[in-house]
């Protein structure tokens, strides 16, 4: 506890250095709007009972009572720190990376790394000052809680965008990065070298590890299936033929791994939702209130202590399982905006958070 204290305590003086970095320059904080007329139902949404009700969370804190919010900037991805709970980061389409030691009560930003386009964000399970943030051809590395950014990463092509970034859990030293141009590269070092060990058909949307079994990990492609590697990341296999009998299986929309049930895996791709118990060799359908090929599923989550609880997002709807998928309920999004990522609390399941994006 006292280590826990003192490592929060660490991120909390990153914050304020940051601002007084800003303050020095002249710059000020400041969000693109997309105009006067934009709506002001961005950012990030909390429910503490499992999606019944949500209260947005976009409060930037900011020193000498002036106080600014996100609630217009739209979500690219929504991460927590795997050794606390309370750490969120959020990656913006164009106004950078944000990030909440208090559970999304007040946020802060990432200043020095300006209002870019995060596509990727990391924490090292077990160093969480340690931070990787993709944008465009690049991904950046803080060692200080976010103060400070360091180029790690680099494409000489401009064209090619780093899609996501992934850490082993049991050896944070391992380090994988999904590209447009269809390559998982591995770095082994923290990402001071890099190697490909992958080159998928397609562009790869993200890399997922198993959690008790780094060994097994799974790439998506955004239109041409799923591939899986059985050996740490350094050979890959196309499993298509194991979803063949599933309609358009090969469009992507996302995967998890089940925390309670090793091996367990759910799968949303646009015939709708799967799932595996046996690491992918086979598949099963989960049956959905909507149609076969009419619910664009844009995010899925399930509780870590309880597979049978099953969520996912659309671009309107959020919808919940308490069964393993034989009922679902469903409700309006509390945004106009686009549902595109849910967390859940591993510590409290019943606490769930909603990036929401203009689609």
């Amino acid at each position: 506890m006292l280590t826990k204290l003192l490592s929060y305590k660490k991120r909390l003086l990153a914050a304020p250095l940051v601002l007084v970095l800003l303050l020095l320059s002249g710059c000020s904080l400041s969000f693109n709007t997309g105009g006067v007329n934009s709506a002001t139902d961005g950012g990030v949404f909390r429910s503490v009972n499992k999606g019944e009700t949500w209260t947005q969370k976009t409060t930037v804190a900011l020193w000498q009572g002036k106080a600014l919010d996100i609630r217009n900037v739209d979500a690219n991805v929504l991460e927590m720190d795997p050794s606390d709970s309370g750490a969120l980061y959020l990656g913006s389409s164009n106004n950078g990376l944000f990030y909440t030691y208090d559970q999304g009560e007040s946020w802060q930003a990432a200043g020095r790394l300006g209002k870019i386009g995060v596509s990727g964000v990391a924490v090292d399970p077990s160093s969480k000052c340690v931070l990787y943030a993709a944008t465009l051809n690049q991904v950046y590395k803080s060692t200080d809680c976010g103060r400070f950014w360091s180029q790690t990463y680099f494409d000489n092509d401009p064209a090619v965008h780093v899609k996501w970034i992934a850490i082993n859990p049991k050896a944070s030293a391992e380090i994988f990065i999904a590209t447009s141009r269809g390559e998982v590269i591995k770095s082994t070092d923290g990402g001071k070298t890099w190697r490909t060990t992958g080159r998928l058909d397609g562009l790869v949307a993200r890399i997922i590890i198993r959690p008790d079994n780094p060994d097994v990990i799974f790439a998506g492609t955004a239109n041409k299936g799923l591939y899986r590697s059985l050996d740490n990341g350094e050979s890959w296999e196309g499993i298509d033929d194991k979803l063949k009998d599933f309609k358009d299986h090969s469009l992507f929309r996302d995967l998890v791994f089940s925390v309670s049930e090793p091996g367990t895996i759910f799968l949303a791709n646009h015939y709708g939702l799967l799932r595996s118990t046996d690491n992918g060799n086979t598949w099963t359908s989960i049956n959905l209130i909507t149609p076969k090929n009419e619910a664009t599923i844009n995010s899925l989550a399930v509780s870590p202590k309880n597979s049978s609880e099953i969520y996912y997002v659309t671009n309107t709807t959020f919808y919940r399982s308490v069964d393993g998928g034989k009922n679902w309920s469903s409700k309006q999004l509390p945004s106009s905006r686009a549902g595109v990522k849910l967390l859940i609390n591993p510590n409290d399941p019943n606490i769930i958070y909603l990036g929401v994006r203009k689609p």
